[in-house]
C-alpha cells in the first residue's frame, strides 16, 4: 500500500488532525542509510513527524528539524515541504542499543535523553521562524509534543512509530498530530483523552492494515471527523549533479582551479540520500569556463 497523510478537522474545527501512513519512506531511509534497527525507528519517527509539520505549510515554504541528542546517532535532521516530500540523515547509522525491559527498541538511548529539538522554518519571509526547546524523553513522540506546547502554544498530543521485522524490515511506520484549536471545550478534551488512552500504539494500528482515515475515526470519532486533504508522501531528496555544479561556480576560481590541477576531479556527498557526485577534470574546466564568462574574465 502506498504511503500517504491526511489533513482533517475534528469537532466543528476546534481539532485539528494529521494522519500518515509512511511505511514506504521509511523504508527507503533505512536503505539508503543503511541503518540498524533502533536507529531506523529513531529516523523513521522524525521523518513521520516532520512530513506532517511540513504538511502544515503553504505553496513553497519548508522546514528543517534537527534533533540534538546525547545519544550516540544524533544527531538527526530532517527537511520536509508542503508538497508531502521530506529527506533525513543521521550522523551515525550503526547504533542498536540493548532493548528496553518490554522488548521495544530503545529509541531514546541511541537519540539521546538531554540536548535540544530544533524546527527551522522557512516561510519566505526576511527572516526564518525557529523554535528549540529540550529533549524531555528522546522517545521523540513526547518531544514533538513538548515542542508544540513550549514553541508553538499549541496544545497536541503526538504518536510516531515504526515496527522492524525480520531482515531489518521496516513492517509498519506512521504517526499522527491532535491539535487543540482556540474554542475546543474541556469536555471535547476529555473525550479525545479517554480515546487516546484506549488506543494500541501506532505502529500497531498501521500494521494491522488500518488507514490514516481509519486511525482519525478511532482517536476522534467517524461522526468528528472531516477530511480536507489526502496527499502522497515520499523520501525526496532535491540534490543532483546540476545543482552541485552550480554550487561549485559560487567557489572562489582558485579553488576549482585546485580542484582540476591538485586532484584532477572532485567528488560530493549528500548527507540527505548518500548519493555521490563525481566530477571529471574536464567537467571542471567546463564549470570554470562558465564562471569566467558569468564574470566577464
Amino acid at each position: 500500500m502506498s504511503d500517504y497523510l491526511i489533513k482533517a478537522l475534528g469537532y466543528d474545527g476546534t481539532v485539528r488532525a494529521y494522519a500518515i501512513r509512511s511505511t514506504m519512506m521509511v523504508q527507503e531511509a533505512a536503505s539508503k542509510h543503511d541503518t540498524w534497527r533502533t536507529v531506523t525507528a529513531a529516523l523513521g519517527r522524525a521523518l513521520s513527524a516532520g512530513t506532517m509539520m511540513g504538511a502544515m505549510l503553504k505553496g513553497e515554504e519548508k522546514l528543517t528539524i534537527k534533533i540534538e541528542g546525547s545519544g550516540p546517532a544524533s544527531p538527526i535532521i530532517i527537511d520536509a515541504n508542503s508538497r508531502g516530500e521530506a529527506r533525513g540523515y543521521v550522523s551515525n547509522p550503526h547504533v542498536d542499543p540493548e532493548r528496553k525491559s518490554n522488548g521495544k527498541l530503545n529509541v531514546s538511548a541511541a537519540v539521546g535523553e538531554q540536548g535540544y529539538l530544533s524546527v527551522v522554518k522557512d516561510l519566505g519571509m526576511r527572516e526564518n521562524f525557529t523554535g528549540s526547546v529540550p529533549i524531555v524523553s528522546g522517545e521523540l513522540a513526547e518531544d514533538f509534543t513538548y515542542y508544540f506546547a513550549t514553541s508553538e502554544q499549541t496544545p497536541s498530543s503526538v504518536a510516531l512509530g515504526v515496527i522492524v521485522g525480520e531482515g531489518d524490515k521496516v513492517e509498519a511506520a506512521g504517526g499522527f498530530i491532535l491539535q487543540m484549536m482556540p474554542g475546543v471545550t474541556d469536555e471535547t478534551i476529555d473525550e479525545i483523552e479517554n480515546r487516546l488512552s484506549g488506543v494500541p500504539p501506532i505502529s500497531t494500528l498501521i500494521q494491522e492494515g488500518l488507514t490514516p482515515e481509519e486511525i482519525l475515526n478511532q482517536l476522534l470519532g467517524e461522526d468528528n471527523v472531516q477530511i480536507l486533504d489526502t496527499m502522497g508522501v515520499q523520501f525526496q531528496c532535491q540534490c543532483s549533479k546540476e545543482r552541485i555544479g552550480r554550487a561549485i561556480i559560487g567557489l572562489e576560481e582558485k579553488d576549482i582551479r585546485d580542484m582540476i590541477e591538485v586532484d584532477e576531479g572532485a567528488e560530493t556527498h549528500c548527507h540527505f540520500c548518500n548519493e555521490q557526485y563525481l566530477f571529471s577534470k574536464g567537467e571542471l574546466e567546463e564549470i570554470l569556463k562558465e564562471k569566467q564568462n558569468l564574470s566577464g574574465n
